[in-house]
């Protein structure tokens, strides 16, 4: 119904969805389902990106790490030696060079990765992970996957039903 105060009728039934607000007063619009679903979709993933960001941030707080370098880290601790050419751990996070070597500057001012020439190419540079970046890097997941992974909000079912649903999303648009 054109007119209609959703935000009164919300309260009333107990219900508070501001992005279900959202999609009423789009379909009001006259914009269609087509366009009120789309809207939705990119609402939600994007508010949900912003409550899992802050409670990653959180943990990672005490830790004095933001989730990107954390991400870093533990893609080196994962690696078979320890160390990656920077373009290859820029690829591996699906961030661009840049992002990752302003992370890989914070890192190593921190003590936690140097940057190493790499032995049989003068061209590329490494990064590696130290003692310390690898002990904290354990430290930190240990908190995360208690902390945040373990108890992301939703079913384990519910959880696999995102992640497919985003990946249909990601290929559609090219990510991989």
């Amino acid at each position: 119904m054109a007119g209609v105060d959703h935000e009164s009728s919300e309260h009333e039934t107990g219900e508070h969805d501001p992005i279900a607000l959202a999609r009423r007063n789009w379909e009001d619009a006259g914009w269609g389902d087509d366009v009120a679903d789309g809207m939705e979709a990119v609402t939600s993933v994007m508010r949900a990106h912003q409550i899992m960001l802050a409670r990653v941030e959180q943990e990672l707080k005490p830790f004095g790490l933001t989730f990107s370098r954390f991400e870093l880290l533990r893609l080196l601790a994962f690696s078979r030696h320890g160390s990656l050419p920077i373009s290859k751990a820029s690829d591996r996070l699906q961030v661009h060079v840049s992002s990752a070597t302003h992370a890989i500057a914070r890192l190593a001012d921190a003590g936690l990765v140097e940057r190493l020439p790499h032995p049989t190419d003068g061209r590329t540079t490494l990064v590696s992970i130290t003692p310390d970046g690898r002990e904290l890097v354990e430290k930190a997941t240990v908190v995360l996957n208690s902390g945040v992974f373990a108890q992301v909000g939703m079913s384990r079912s519910s959880a696999r039903q995102l992640v497919s649903a985003i990946r249909e999303l990601r290929s559609a648009n090219g990510d991989f």
